[in-house]
């Protein structure tokens, strides 16, 4: 932070002049109009400007306010003195940084005013998100751009045993949603959460972001142990040339070729039957897909890398999707609500990407996911097949992934748990 030093000349030479007078006074006077004087200069030195958003404040009025319903930036500028003219300048210079008309309701904004009675506008500050905000200068240079509070990153940890679901048990451990979904992802992989049974636990060590003493958010997970149906897990975060990823404490990827599920937080309604009574048809008819129940527009995930090769709508299945993945896998995805843009033959899609929506269209009796799934142009029970194992961390790399792994599983394991006896692997 910068600091103003005011009349130093002035008091240096004034000390120089007091030390070196003659004759003027005694040696108490001088050593007294000295001290005095270099007082003076220590609270000059000290003086620093008062900063909100890094804009110096000091002779600025403050504004703090929240979008209101179906306030635009017009409503919010005009009382300061800021013609429709100059808004809707600004509105069109901002397009590239942030488009004004996606202002919402109830986040926070601050407009910076001259302190005078007219009260002129000079700065317009939108909070984007506890983090991120957008600066308008309102001055006839119209500048506008984006701008990072400061973020601490605090260490944390927690555990916490399943007696009904990974939600509810993080939840009553002190977590918020945010951590247990990022759990879920890092061993999305690994465990089977429609599946998760009673007694199952977890210890996740992560990071909590900090802005202005509040906790905004949530950092990286950077180490976690989940036992599921008494197997042990582990998840270890290594960084190397600005890339992430997880491993194991033998040092594997806990990346694989597809995910446990193409849903998060639902239920499996249905499983791979060959012989089931089907519901709408009323008659038994093999089920070579497995049912994931959840609201409508809960987002579906692409299970693994591919091409989509259908993208369509039929009576039987209604919406749906089907991905190939290589020359040995294939899977489809039924009775969307609507599928995701640009959904189309031909497109790659990537692991994760949202690929489209819960729905009932085709042959449903409410909303639900039919995720099929091929081998060798065979169906089979996805929840039943052994895929390719991960492959391990680079040789070159071992070294300084055992160096960050080794600390992290001894930290793991003194996270306490009740009647937890495991000891984790080193």
């Amino acid at each position: 932070m910068k600091k103003y030093f005011t009349l130093i000349g002035g008091l240096l030479a004034g000390i120089a002049f007091t030390s070196c007078e003659k004759g003027s006074g005694t040696n108490n006077q001088e050593q007294t109009e000295e001290t005095i004087a270099i007082d003076t200069l220590a609270a000059v030195e000290e003086v620093e400007p008062n900063l909100l958003y890094d804009i110096n404040i000091d002779s600025l009025e403050v504004h703090e306010s929240v979008i209101k319903n179906g306030q635009s930036l017009s409503d919010i500028l005009s009382p300061y003195q800021i013609s429709y003219q100059t808004i809707h300048q600004i509105a069109q210079n901002s397009k590239e940084v942030f488009d004004v008309r996606k202002l919402r309701k109830g986040k926070k904004y601050t407009v910076l005013s001259e302190g005078d009675s007219v009260k002129h506008g000079k700065y317009f500050i939108y909070e984007q998100s506890p983090i991120d905000y957008v600066v308008y200068e309102l001055t006839d240079t119209l500048g506008i751009y984006k701008k990072e509070k400061d973020v601490t990153l605090v260490e944390s940890e927690l555990s916490g045993e399943i007696s009904s679901s990974l939600y509810n048990a993080m939840r009553d451990a002190g977590g918020s949603p945010m951590l247990s979904g990022m759990l879920e992802n890092v061993f999305a992989w690994q465990v089977d959460f429609f599946h998760i049974q009673k007694g199952d636990r977890f210890k996740v060590i992560y990071d909590q972001k900090i802005v202005e003493g509040d906790t905004v958010g949530i950092g990286d997970i950077k180490a976690a142990y989940f036992k599921h149906a008494g197997e042990d897990f582990y998840a270890i975060l290594f960084e190397h040339d600005g890339n992430q990823e997880y491993f194991d404490e033998q040092g594997k990827s806990l990346r694989k070729a597809f995910l446990k599920a193409p849903l998060k937080f639902s239920r499996i309604s249905s499983r791979y039957n060959p012989r089931r009574f089907h519901p709408v048809l009323k008659r038994t008819k093999p089920h070579l897909g497995t049912d994931y129940a959840a609201p409508t527009g809960t987002p579906i995930y692409a299970v693994g890398d591919g091409v989509v090769t259908h993208s369509t709508y039929t009576r039987a299945n209604g919406n749906y999707v089907k991905i190939r993945h290589n020359s040995v896998y294939t899977t489809q995805y039924l009775h969307m609500s609507k599928r995701a843009k640009g959904m189309v033959p031909g497109k790659h899609v990537k692991q994760g990407e949202v690929i489209g929506y819960v729905g009932s269209t085709g042959l449903a009796t409410g909303p639900h996911l039919c995720y099929r799934f091929w081998k060798n142009g065979k169906q089979v029970d996805p929840l039943r097949e052994k895929f390719p194992s991960s492959k391990p961390i680079e040789k070159e790399l071992k070294v300084a992934y055992d160096s960050i792994k080794a600390p992290m599983i001894q930290q793991l394991d003194n996270i306490e748990l009740e009647d937890d006896g495991t000891d984790l692997a080193m």
